[in-house]
């Protein structure tokens, strides 16, 4: 696959269901058991439900040890996964006997990426990857197999009521660690490092390791969440973990990790550096550099669409000014003006009697004028 202008080796988990035919296909950056054991959990949701039996190739995710006949030494997260669905699991045998029994699968791989992945995908990320895939899916369920008068759709519709119904929790097959945060404000999983909040540093935070991603909490909060890494000595860092700290000294901000990822990823926006700019002209690097922190941090209160938009409009009426975007980003907030054909009845409930002066008119026919 191409990824961000790189093409890139992915793998492919499916799950085809015997009677409907309908198959479930998500990528993942590495053949791990945790992947495996996602795109379960992942499979058993399209499908609706849990199959009695699933059949399986002799992989290593799924399989210790294979002995005589049928019978396999299973992996322990592979048997938590099961049990946890209830399903029983068969092995086909080893060599060309074994592939003449999932045959189903392998015509289903080769439909699939003929159908499905030719010409090659150009995606930004292997999420944007995976929503190709799932529409994919949804969209064979409306084909006919050869031979049948229903759609795979349809089918399927009709297997779902001899499927197990899902447990109320899904099956969790992540991993936990418990890093300590260092003074650059990451985390060291698995080789790799994560950026927290700088206000964590020092302390530990449980950390919830995917196959996909890694989530990151704080007494039972979560602080942070990255798409896993998958080579060694990298580095994923979040801009808005380091806010405060560049609030301090925001000369920082320019020459970062943090900034240059956010570039790479696409979520800095264009209208940023043209005001950047602009205000380096008008008040300097190091007042043009705060004002910008002043900036982000209004994007973590109010949204980042909500930003970008005021700072364009800045930028528009020339307004070169930190102040007169968080102006126009906080105009939602004022409370909205009555329209003028709602003015009488406003003024109607606090209408009071036109005065008049009887009253002192008495007063001067007693005598009490001068």
């Amino acid at each position: 696959m191409e990824i961000a202008g790189v093409r890139r080796t992915v793998y492919l988990f499916l799950m085809r269901a015997c009677y409907s035919g309908a198959a479930f296909v998500i990528a993942f950056e590495r053949a791990s058991q945790q992947a495996f054991l996602e795109a379960h959990v992942e499979a058993f949701h399209f499908c609706g439900g849990t199959f009695a039996i699933v059949r399986y190739d002799n992989l290593r995710s799924a399989v210790r040890q294979v002995l005589r006949g049928r019978r396999r030494v299973e992996q322990d997260r592979f048997v938590a996964l099961r049990s946890h669905y209830l399903y029983e699991s068969v092995f086909t045998r080893r060599g060309k006997e074994g592939a003449h029994e999932k045959g189903g699968v392998e015509g289903e791989v080769g439909r699939f990426r003929r159908r499905r992945l030719v010409p090659v995908p150009k995606v930004a990320t292997l999420k944007e990857l995976n929503d190709l895939l799932e529409d994919g899916c949804f969209a064979e369920l409306e084909r006919r197999i050869v031979g049948r008068a229903e759609t795979v759709g349809e089918a399927l519709r009709i297997e779902r009521r001899a499927l197990r119904e899902l447990p109320i929790e899904d099956f969790d097959p992540s991993e936990q660690a418990s890093p300590r945060v260092d003074q650059k404000a990451l985390v060291t999983i698995r080789q790799n490092r994560y950026s927290v909040p700088v206000s964590l540093v020092g302390l530990r935070v449980a950390a919830r390791i995917g196959a996909r991603e890694i989530v990151i909490s704080h007494q039972g909060r979560q602080v942070a969440r990255h798409p896993r890494l998958h080579g060694r000595y990298q580095t994923s860092a979040r801009l808005d973990h380091y806010l405060e700290l560049l609030q301090r000294k925001p000369g920082a901000l320019k020459g970062s990790l943090a900034l240059r990822q956010e570039r790479e990823r696409g979520r800095w926006p264009r209208s940023f550096d043209e005001l950047w700019r602009a205000l380096a002209q008008r008040y300097g690097d190091s007042e043009a550099a705060r004002q910008m922190v002043d900036v982000l941090l209004l994007c973590r209160e109010l949204g980042s669409d909500r930003v970008e938009l005021a700072v364009r409009g800045a930028l528009a009426a020339g307004a070169h000014d930190g102040r007169a975007v968080a102006l126009l980003a906080r105009r939602k907030e004022r409370p909205a003006q009555l329209p003028l054909f709602e003015l009488p009845e406003q003024l109607r409930s606090s209408e009071r009697p036109q005065p008049t002066l009887g009253e002192y008119d008495a007063l001067l026919q007693r005598g009490g004028g001068r």
